[in-house]
């Protein structure tokens, strides 16, 4: 057999042995229901099995009347406290809120002005990476993904910590605290170097700003002039805290709490949150929906044509239009039903922003398609609870106008979920129980062994 250096290629063989692969490995869809399995960890009507026990945060989507669910307006609450009000406390008071979220997630209570002072200063403390880290690790072997290189500069920060092995609290707390700290440095350093290998833009590293917080400081990273206006760090920083936390089922906090069972070190464990979160079924979905929102612009001519904009959703959920995935990016939730809180938050950030910015005809033509894609979805398919729009369909607008690269989209919401995976890292080991590992049902028929010389 002849070799190869291309291991790219998909060469005939692989792609015959990928062939009974997949002939040989396709389950019959009847048996979930023979046997009752709860696919994705799902109920018939999409609830998620429990699993486990959580205090970090709790998603509401229903309550329980004589009996029976009834769907009502999301709800978020960390560690007890409703996502609004944090929200609003820190608007009214004109400060950035992303460093007294990750508190209260980390330490379970608000903190005092004197507690949050000294905690932001010990993260702007943690807030660089070791020496000569930049020129070896992220610009000389620069990533064309930036999940990746992110994953990549974690998995190494594990060879510069002489305690990496340890899973105490209080180191696990010490390391939890510095990949907080510098997911910002590894992202933007990682896409700077990118583009100035691939892309060839001119290469800039400015060093973090202590007195900055953590949403400044990504403006200040990115920008060539490191210059941004207060309502853009606003904007960011309540995508910081709309996205640092949303219960443990979902996918990439759960692998959080199936990793840090098997007793394995912190860099390991974020790491294997960091490949969920890439999936485009996760933390990906804003990238679709601006992409989604590009090509709807070059098809439909007149955005303000109710008729124009519903027959190009109705050609998405036909797979006629932009990937022909058949979904319409942005819309409906896992656990939500009537309303994502999220996204109806967001929803009038992105609003000013977009004023800002010159841009309040694409935010109106954002509007439309939240006000009628919920009705050509429940029109064109059979669906067991409502759709509404999700957090994804408003943030990606707002990495828009914020000039943000598509490349760091799914990075920005690392940056804000390594606070959550931070806390129920934590939360699993301080509660310590048995390894966590759901059963499967096997439904393979017992076949003799036939020698290899009659097969």
């Amino acid at each position: 057999m002849s070799k190869t250096n291309d291991f790219s290629a998909i060469t005939p063989q692989i792609k015959e042995l990928t062939e009974r692969c997949v002939n040989n490995t396709v389950i019959d869809s009847s048996f979930y229901s023979k046997y009752d399995v709860k696919r994705g960890l799902r109920d018939i009507n999409g609830r998620g099995v429990l699993t486990g026990l959580t205090d970090i945060s709790e998603i509401r989507s229903y309550r329980e009347q004589d009996g029976v669910s009834v769907p009502i307006d999301g709800q978020l609450f960390y560690r007890g406290i409703n996502i609004i009000d944090l929200v609003e406390g820190c608007n009214k008071e004109k400060r950035f809120g992303f460093e007294e979220v990750t508190y209260l997630l980390l330490f379970g209570e608000l903190p005092n002005a004197k507690e949050l002072k000294s905690f932001s200063e010990l993260l702007s403390s943690y807030r660089s990476l070791p020496q000569s880290f930049v020129r070896d690790i992220i610009m000389k072997a620069p990533s064309k993904d930036m999940m990746n290189a992110l994953s990549r500069g974690v998995l190494t920060l594990y060879a510069y910590d002489q305690n990496a092995n340890d899973i105490t609290p209080e180191n696990v707390m010490r390391q939890c605290l510095l990949l907080i700290a510098t997911f910002p440095l590894i992202s933007v350093y990682g896409y700077n170097a990118y583009e100035h290998y691939y892309g060839g833009r001119s290469l800039f590293i400015h060093a973090p700003n202590e007195n900055m917080s953590t949403a400044e400081n990504i403006l200040h990273l990115l920008r060539p002039n490191g210059e941004f206006t207060e309502l853009e760090a606003r904007v960011l920083d309540l995508a910081l805290m709309l996205h640092a936390e949303h219960g443990g089922g979902n996918n990439s906090t759960f692998t959080t709490h199936v990793v840090t069972s098997s007793g394995t070190d912190t860099y390991s464990v974020i790491a294997a949150a960091l490949g969920s979160l890439k999936g485009p079924r996760h933390g990906g979905a804003n990238i679709k929906v601006v992409q989604m929102i590009e090509d709807m612009k070059s098809v439909v001519k007149d955005w303000k044509d109710n008729d124009e904009i519903c027959d190009y959703l109705e050609n998405l959920l036909d797979k006629k239009s932009f990937d022909k995935s058949g979904l319409i990016y942005g819309m409906g939730h896992a656990v939500y039903s009537i309303s994502d809180p999220r996204a109806l938050i967001f929803r009038s950030f992105v609003e000013k922003l977009s004023y800002e910015k010159g841009l309040s005809d694409e935010y109106a033509l954002y509007l439309k398609i939240d006000e009628l894609a919920p009705k050509v979805i429940a029109k064109k398919r059979n669906i067991y609870k409502g759709v509404s729009a999700n957090v994804d369909f408003y943030s990606g607008f707002a990495y828009h106008m914020l000039g943000l690269p598509l490349e760091l989209f799914t990075p920005i919401f690392a940056i804000a979920r390594i606070s959550g995976w931070s806390a129920h890292r934590l939360e699993e080991l301080i509660n310590m129980g048995k390894i966590i590992r759901p059963a499967y049902k096997s439904i393979s028929e017992e076949r003799p062994y036939i020698p290899i010389a009659k097969r």
